[in-house]
Order: C-alpha cells, then structure tokens, then sequence
C-alpha cells in the first residue's frame, strides 16, 4: 500500500502565504506525476498544478503566478507554495500521486486525506 500523508494547511488573511506538503510512503516502487487538487464547497474537484517526475509543470489559470509546484525525487514528497491567497483559494486540498507499487506492475492514482485552508478576507 501506499500512503500519503498531507500537511500544511490553516487560516491565513488574504494575501497571505502557506506552503502544503504531500510525503508519500510504503510499497512505492516508482511516482510519475504527482499534484494538487482543491474542492471547495458545493464546487467540483478541481487540479490545482501538477509536476511529473522531470519537473515539467502544468498550473491551473487561477493560480498561476501565484502557486508553485515542487518536488523532492529523493523523499517523494511534493510540496504547493501558495502566496497571494485569495478568499477563493478556500477549499479542501488533496495531494494526489500517479504510481507503481512494489505489488504489482499497475499505474494506480492514490490520494491524500486533504488538508484544509482557508483565506479569511
């Protein structure tokens, strides 16, 4: 099994900044892409950025400019620095992964928990 495991998020005044961690763990034989999505109440999930394992990245129009993406190969961990929050940033945010285990020879999408956050304007 593979876990992920998200932290990061809060409250913070609009304009303000927050960085998001996402450390995968367990049966991991290899990650491709990895990213962040947000569901915000009553809205659809939505991706926020993703990174693939060369660094390439791909940010949704709301966000560019403001949000990036990185990650660290050596921890499997991505990370989503947030600056210039906005009141519509708020939504729960999950940290999703494209993977192999060490189980088995299938591509599989595993999920956070979601971490929340909050902009208060």
């Amino acid at each position: 099994q593979v876990q992920l495991v998200e932290s990061g998020g809060g409250l913070v005044q609009a304009g303000g900044s927050l960085r998001l961690s996402c450390a995968a763990s367990g049966s991991i034989f290899s990650i491709n892409a990895m990213g962040w999505y947000r569901q915000a109440p009553g809205k659809q999930r939505e991706l926020v950025a993703a990174i693939t394992s060369g660094g390439s990245t791909n940010y949704a129009d709301s966000v560019k400019g403001r949000f990036t993406i990185s990650r660290d190969n050596a921890k499997n961990t991505v990370y989503l620095q947030m600056n210039s929050l906005k009141p519509e940033d708020t939504a729960v945010y999950y940290c999703a992964v494209k993977g192999l285990s060490t189980r088995d020879i299938f591509l599989r999408d595993y999920w956070g928990q979601g971490t929340q956050v909050t902009v208060s304007s």
